[in-house]
């Protein structure tokens, strides 16, 4: 018989039932709490925000202030930052290439890096607005918006281009697809006589050679007085002005082969034709515009767009004739004397720079000048003095100032004084003469600290002084569309320098100051123009072998060689220095100079400014103008 086992009792995996029982009472609370709090977020209703009645107030009629407006107000004068250069011409010649000089002008598109601040910037434009001028805006039609080239362009799809601006009421948006300089020129005239072409970019900073580019002007036109006028223009290529949104001169360049102006606009010839074209302004024959008439004061809107073509030369004028008055008559073709239209007082570099590139008798330029602004200038110290004073020749070149008086008063260690002249020094001692004639001789040591200072400036060491020029030559990117490369001007590059070794014996410990003037000379004139002016200081020590070398920057020289059509050849060349050595005292002690009568002009030439023309009396002059070539 089987033996019967009990079965062990089964161990309960789960949790007691007490603990069971107690969760499931609390979740059964948690449950009624989030049904109620649901519940009363349900149930609870928003309030409705209602706005208040609107409030009824009566009307009322309001005037419109009246203000008056004096139209003859003066403007606040502004200030005109003009910044110098050297700036000059040079002729075709053989020179050493330059070595050791660092990157200047040279290179970009157009041959140029930076742009250097000669004259002809005022003939495009000023830096600085002075309120009642034409601010210009350049466009480079062979390059997109970005500056990167077209590749594919010509001087018709220009001269398209500029029918269609003017076709469009002169919409700049016409030019919006090619790049536009950020720099703004600022225009008070709009006549340049005839220079490169290259200059147009050149003076707005931009790296890009002198074909197809286009400059637009906008300004206000007026006058403080009632005045009837036609302007008289010319453009080699562009050269169109509008007035109050009508166009009253297209001046373009016409002939067989360019004909430009009936291109651009079909529908407006010059009135009289016939009987004015044949006086010429610059490179191509004038053109009479359409009669305009000002009211005292008011002012109407002008443009003035101008513009090259194929990148050879470029010519812009614009002259007025006032209705009634009479001009007497220029030149061999006996043209009118008109005066260049300006909206300020002409100053003297803006005469010098128009007529250095107008053939003379092609223009008044000064005769009877109408000023186009709304204001008179009281201020008489404000205006410049044009006059061209009659040169005097100067007595002698003087190496040193004049001594007055050559005795003085010396003073011992001991405080006793004698009056007497310095003849010289020999080993330590002083010799001098004193009233009577009598000589002695003085030991240094015994002498005041002020009376040997006295003693060695007036025994100044003695130099060998040389003056150096390094040169280069280079050429502008003429482009693929220049009728004849020699229209291109030549580029020439120069830094001049200066060297001092002393020669004579002994020490001298102070301080010199050295001077180098350079000066060009004009190549179809008779007067000079100051290039470069340089200052240094130096102690001669045994340190630095009692010598001393500066040099100045880099001078751009340019010479525009146009014989091959006619009698043109402009510019100048390398002329002459002068270096001058001063002590503390600015006593003048040694001399360098290829021209003797330079150091005479000395004093004028160190406040003359740089780029400017003078004879040698040291007198500014004006440059020469073109020969006639038609």
């Amino acid at each position: 018989m089987k033996q019967k086992t009990k079965k062990p009792k089964k161990t309960s995996k789960g949790m007691p039932q007490a603990v069971l029982l107690s969760i499931l009472i609390h979740v059964a609370l948690f449950l009624l709490a989030g049904t109620l709090v649901v519940f009363t977020v349900v149930k609870k209703q928003e309030k409705k925000f209602e706005p208040p009645k609107a409030v009824e107030r009566p009307k009322m009629k309001l005037k419109k202030p009246k203000v008056k407006i004096k139209k003859s107000s003066r403007p606040k004068p502004t200030t005109r930052i003009v910044t110098k250069m050297n700036r000059a011409s040079m002729p075709d010649i053989q020179l050493p290439e330059m070595s050791g000089v660092g990157e200047g002008l040279g290179g970009g598109i157009g041959g140029f890096d930076i742009m250097p601040d000669f004259s002809e910037e005022s003939l495009f434009g000023a830096a600085q607005s002075i309120g009642n001028d034409f601010e210009g805006t350049f466009y480079d039609m062979k390059r997109r918006r970005n500056g990167s080239s077209l590749g594919t362009t010509d001087p018709d799809k220009l001269i398209n281009d500029v029918k269609k601006f003017v076709s469009s009421g002169w919409s700049t948006s016409i030019f919006a697809r090619y790049y536009h300089s950020p720099k703004k020129l600022y225009a008070t005239h709009f006549t340049t006589g005839v220079v490169p072409s290259v200059l147009g970019p050149m003076v707005f900073g931009e790296q890009t050679g002198g074909w197809l580019w286009l400059v637009h002007y906008k300004g206000q036109l007026v006058h403080k007085e009632s005045i009837t006028f036609r302007f008289w223009g010319s453009g080699d290529d562009i050269m169109l002005v509008r007035v109050n949104g009508k166009m009253v001169l297209n001046a373009c360049k016409e002939n067989v082969i360019e004909n430009y102006a009936s291109r651009i606009t079909p529908h407006w010839q010059t009135p009289e034709k016939s009987k004015y074209q044949k006086y010429w302004l610059g490179s191509v024959p004038s053109v009479v515009g359409d009669w305009i008439t000002l009211e005292p004061g008011v002012p109407l809107d002008m443009e003035v767009l101008i513009g090259e073509t194929r990148g050879d030369f470029f010519t812009a004028a614009l002259l007025v004739e006032v209705k009634g008055e009479e001009y007497e008559r220029i030149g061999h073709l006996l043209a009118p004397a008109l005066p260049i239209f300006t909206t300020t007082d002409l100053t003297r570099d803006v005469i010098e720079a128009v007529r250095g590139n107008l053939v003379p008798g092609e223009a008044g330029i000064t005769n009877k000048v109408v000023v186009f602004r709304d204001y008179d200038v009281s201020d008489a110290a404000a205006k410049e003095d044009l006059a061209v004073t009659e040169p005097t020749v100067p007595e002698g070149p003087p190496v040193a100032k004049a001594v007055e008086e050559k005795t003085r008063i010396w003073t011992g260690q001991d405080g006793k004084v004698l009056e007497a002249e310095l003849i010289t020094v020999i080993g330590n001692k002083a010799v001098l003469k004193d009233a009577h004639g009598k000589q002695r001789k003085i030991p240094l040591t015994q002498l005041s600290e002020e009376d040997r200072l006295f003693i060695e400036l007036a025994n100044p060491p003695k130099f060998n002084i040389d003056f150096s020029k390094k040169s280069s030559t280079r050429s502008i990117d003429g482009g693929p569309f220049a009728a004849d490369l020699r229209w291109v001007p030549r580029i020439y590059d120069y830094i001049f320098s200066a060297r001092l070794k002393q020669t004579s014996v002994g020490e001298y410990n102070h301080e010199l100051h050295v001077e180098l003037i350079v000066f060009g000379e004009e190549i179809n004139g008779n007067n000079y123009i100051l290039l470069d002016r340089q200052e240094s200081t130096f102690t001669p020590t045994k340190e630095n072998g009692r010598s001393h070398e500066f040099h100045g920057g880099k001078v751009m020289l340019e010479v525009r060689d146009w014989t091959f059509f006619a009698d043109l050849y402009k510019g100048e060349k390398y002329g002459g220095y002068l270096i001058v050595v001063t002590d503390q005292r600015g006593e003048i002690i040694d001399v360098g100079t290829s021209h003797k009568w330079l150091p005479g002009i000395a004093d004028k030439l160190r406040d003359f400014p740089l780029g400017k023309h003078f004879d040698k009396t040291g007198t500014r002059t004006y440059p020469p103008s073109y020969n006639y070539w038609y």
